[in-house]
């Protein structure tokens, strides 16, 4: 069965009887019937030898054992081949009848309790293709632990999948949630310009620094050679408050800016040349401000709550305003109308946004800021249907001037 043996190996090994070629003298099923014969007689001719050699029967035994878990298969099939085709496949046993007796008697003795199994096999035609119990018992288990590391790298997957899943939906509820907030509030907007007593009554408010939140004033600026701008203000945004507006025309972003940016103290750009301003704006408390500026000389003045702190010349002297530009609350424009930049935001409200084409006197600023007159600006006034807000920027009723006023 398992491997060739000369005459001298005897206890090794487990040979077979031989089986002549095809075509020789009887048919093979004769001649391995008249072998069965013969070994029968040997085995009782050796009853004698086989209790002197238990050990030996031992030793092969186990040997005959692992050859038949390993290799009973082919076994069976070369014996069916040899059965039906002839085939010698023992490779180089003698074919001496004589011989083969006297080798097999130092073996048969290991044949003696499996001879009947064998022939039983062979009689029955044994398929190749069987396996042993063993072996099919571990290629079954084999396969059960292949098929649960399956299931479970698939139910791992399908874990992952589900996390993935809710992780994205509540990342979609978040951002529609969001989106939702910020409909109401443009939808509270919509409904509430009619709410205010008065078309000035109101506020803008750009709670947040963005390069998006932002009030548009829908009219324009004609060419002015002198000019006086008011507001309302309250911030506390740090550092610094960020720009409350910036007028930008082809060719010049930086026609008309007011801006505190990182600790810079606020400044006035006209042209783009600056002038530092002696304002202090970002204590969180409403301000009332207002700035002029002549061409003459480029003379300029700051007021900030009704008192003059500081005035200032050269400011891009003889130099008029060009008008048709774009005027943004909240925002400083690198180009006309866009281009923000949210460092140089502002964060916070204002109010009483107003622009004169002249040089207002000091006693109208000051009856101005202390809510004595409303006196609206003739180029530029504050009324509701001449501001729009976008990104998010919203409009809400003001605090009354004199409200204002004990913030101070």
């Amino acid at each position: 069965v398992c491997t060739s043996l000369p005459l001298d190996a005897a206890g090794t090994g487990c040979p077979l009887p031989p089986v002549p070629m095809q075509g020789g003298a009887l048919p093979p099923e004769e001649e391995l019937k008249a072998t069965v014969l013969q070994l029968r007689e040997t085995v009782l001719q050796q009853k004698e030898t086989i209790g002197s050699q238990r050990e030996a029967i031992r030793e092969l035994t186990g040997k005959l054992s692992r050859c038949e878990g390993a290799d009973g298969k082919s076994a069976a099939g070369a014996w069916k081949n040899e059965v039906g085709k002839g085939k010698d496949t023992m490779g180089d046993l003698p074919r001496d009848p004589a011989q083969v007796i006297d080798q097999l008697s130092r073996t048969m003795q290991t044949l003696k309790d499996r001879l009947e199994s064998l022939e039983h096999q062979l009689r029955a035609n044994v398929s190749y293709a069987a396996l042993p119990g063993d072996l099919r018992e571990m290629l079954q288990r084999r396969l059960g632990d292949l098929e649960r590391q399956l299931l479970s790298k698939v139910a791992e997957l399908e874990d992952e999948k589900s996390l993935l899943h809710n992780e994205t939906s509540a990342h979609r509820q978040k951002t529609e949630t969001a989106l939702n907030a910020l409909l109401e509030r443009v939808s509270e907007l919509e409904k509430g310009n009619s709410a205010f007593k008065s078309p000035d009554e109101f506020k803008v408010s750009l709670p947040l620094r963005t390069n998006y939140l932002y009030g548009k004033i829908k009219k324009t600026l004609p060419e002015l050679y002198a000019f006086t701008v008011c507001l309302w203000l309250r911030s506390s945004a740090s550092p610094g408050i960020g720009t409350p507006f910036s007028y930008a025309v082809p060719g010049q972003a930086n026609e008309i800016v007011l801006i505190e940016w990182g600790n810079n103290p606020i400044e006035l750009l006209i042209n783009d040349k600056v002038a530092q301003l002696p304002l202090f704006i970002s204590d969180g408390k409403w301000h009332h401000i207002c700035i002029t500026w002549t061409t003459r000389d480029g003379l300029w003045e700051a007021f900030q709550d009704g008192e003059k702190l500081g005035t200032g010349e050269n400011l891009a002297p003889w130099h008029p305003i060009k008008p048709g530009g774009v005027l943004i609350l909240g925002q400083e424009q690198d180009t006309v109308g866009g281009r923000f930049d949210a460092t140089q935001a502002f964060v916070g409200e204002m109010s009483q946004f107003n622009i004169w084409d002249r040089v207002l006197r000091a006693e109208d600023i000051m009856n101005i800021a202390n809510c004595s007159i409303n006196m609206p600006g003739n180029i530029i006034p504050w009324v509701d249907n001449n501001v729009d807000v976008f990104g998010g920027a919203t409009k809400w009723p003001v605090e009354t001037c004199e409200e204002r006023l004990l913030d101070l």
